[in-house]
């Protein structure tokens, strides 16, 4: 398990914050299984983390996954796979995917979580997001 989004206490509202950048070591990895973790004290409204990726070496981050955190404690999976074939042409998104959704099928070479949030949290609220791939590099 890598760490996307080490627990990061949220108190105030913040728009578009972003983690460090993950590579992975060998091009693209088959799959890529996301967790993310919320734990609510109290107040807020909500919290936003989307994991992104990037196939141009960081030029341009897309969405793949949303996790949206509203007043409750929660923990939500994604299972992603490079090999979905896509049949579509898919609309990249930054920032904007909608609430507890992915894109499956696009993995670029580099990974990082933006996120954002509304309303005033107690101290003791916390967001985290995991990934898990053998490709990934911590």
């Amino acid at each position: 398990m890598t760490t996307l989004l080490a627990p990061t206490t949220i108190t105030t509202a913040v728009g578009n914050i972003t983690s460090s950048t993950l590579q992975f070591r060998r091009g693209v990895p088959r799959n890529l299984t996301l967790e993310g973790i919320f734990t609510y004290g109290s107040g807020g409204t909500t919290i936003d983390a989307y994991v992104q990726t990037s196939i141009d070496g960081g030029s341009t981050w897309v969405d793949i996954a949303n996790f949206h955190f509203t007043t409750a404690s929660a923990k939500a999976i994604y299972n992603l796979s490079s090999l979905t074939p896509k049949t579509t042409i898919v609309a990249p998104t930054d920032g904007s995917l909608t609430g507890n959704t992915s894109v499956d099928g696009i993995i670029g070479t580099q990974l990082r979580v933006k996120y954002s949030s509304t309303g005033t949290y107690a101290a003791s609220t916390t967001v985290a997001i995991y990934a898990t791939s053998s490709d990934l590099t911590s």
